[in-house]
């Protein structure tokens, strides 16, 4: 019996290519022997993605990031010291899609002819699943790199589909984690930018006040990449209720993230062990059903893993060794409640049915 479709919609493909120096085409076993001893990044050794475990989870159709930070003077964040540095670097992680696309690897999906000819490929049973590429829409996590709003555009043109305004600490167009206050000038203009192209905002990332500031400038499609609740994790990182509710109004869909400080309150991260706190895959059903009662339905919560996101099996449920392990969710999900119709909705269904209306 052939395994669920699934959808994930939030990877750093290119980031852990380019800064880990990873070569995803590879086995992970030989991944993680080619790190052992490398003591340059916590999760040498523990990566969790590659192309041939994507194929093995039958995880056919992922959203892919571009991400290159602008630091400026005073912060002690890792990032460039200038914009046109940040705009380099996502350009070289473009580079690196397309190269794997002309290796078979991948393949860009930018509209929806080119979403239904894809999924037709992955519905075709006739053509092994590793033999088939994964097909990748691209999102820019933080928008620094984009020197001003004209950039926006030649990204458009190279197939740039979802924007996220920021990501941890102080942004030009507008603060993210572990920060407080409004989206910037620079990223009230942007929104307008986006606007005229139908762009996908990411709310993930924002503070409360820029939150609310996009769902109140922007009428475009709006989704929440990789975000879990914060009545169950209380800090900024994760949603409110309110949040999750305004989000539910605009047809959004939330995707769940698997790093451990985000499913479980108690994870201290490179101190705590997910084994010894029994953070398993499961504990992310719990804020899936917390969003589920707040909508009445299975259709605004999905996955957007974050796997291999600045973390490995460190900071990964216990029971998960790949990022193929999210086909457990199939009977995690059976066990806790939910019926097929639901476990659709989850893998593949609800990010589907949002990018469909998006883009029709």
């Amino acid at each position: 019996m052939t395994r669920p479709f699934l959808i994930d919609a939030h990877l750093d493909l290119a980031m852990n290519a380019l800064e880990w120096n990873r070569d995803l085409t590879q086995p992970l076993a030989d991944i993680r022997q080619r790190e052992m001893g490398m003591r340059d990044k916590p999760d040498r050794g523990k990566g969790t993605v590659c192309f041939p475990e994507l194929r093995k989870g039958r995880i056919g159709l992922v959203v892919a990031t571009q991400l290159a930070r602008y630091t400026p003077p005073g912060s002690s964040l890792p990032g460039w010291h200038s914009p046109q540095q940040a705009w380099a670097m996502t350009q070289a992680q473009r580079i690196w899609y397309k190269e794997m696309e002309a290796l078979g690897e991948l393949v860009q999906i930018t509209n929806g002819t080119e979403l239904e000819a894809h999924l037709a490929l992955w519905n075709n049973d006739e053509i092994p699943d590793e033999q088939k590429p994964i097909g990748y829409i691209l999102s820019l996590e933080g928008a620094d790199s984009l020197v001003d709003s004209s950039y926006l555009h030649k990204a458009y043109e190279y197939g740039l589909r979802a924007i996220g305004l920021s990501h941890f600490g102080p942004g030009r167009y507008a603060p993210g984690t572990k920060m407080e206050g409004p989206i910037t000038p620079l990223g009230r203009d942007l929104l307008k930018e986006m606007s005229g192209l139908n762009l996908i905002l990411d709310v993930t990332h924002l503070t409360d006040e820029g939150f609310d500031q996009a769902l109140d400038a922007y009428q475009g499609p709006v989704w929440a990449s990789h975000h879990n609740v914060r009545k169950l994790v209380p800090t900024q990182r994760q949603l409110t209720d309110g949040q999750i509710r305004r989000l539910i109004e605009r047809g959004a869909v939330i995707g769940g993230m698997l790093d451990c400080w985000a499913m479980d309150i108690r994870f201290i991260d490179t101190i705590s062990d997910p084994w010894q706190l029994n953070i398993r895959l499961e504990n992310l059903v719990d804020h899936w059903d917390h969003i589920c009662q707040l909508a009445g339905t299975s259709e605004h919560v999905a996955i957007g893993s974050d796997l291999d996101g600045i973390f490995g099996t460190e900071q990964s449920p216990w029971d998960m060794n790949s990022i193929a392990d999210l086909q457990k969710y199939e009977a995690i999900l059976t066990k806790r409640g939910y019926q097929k119709t639901d476990i659709d909705n989850i893998f593949h269904g609800n990010w589907l049915r949002f990018l469909r209306r998006a883009w029709h």
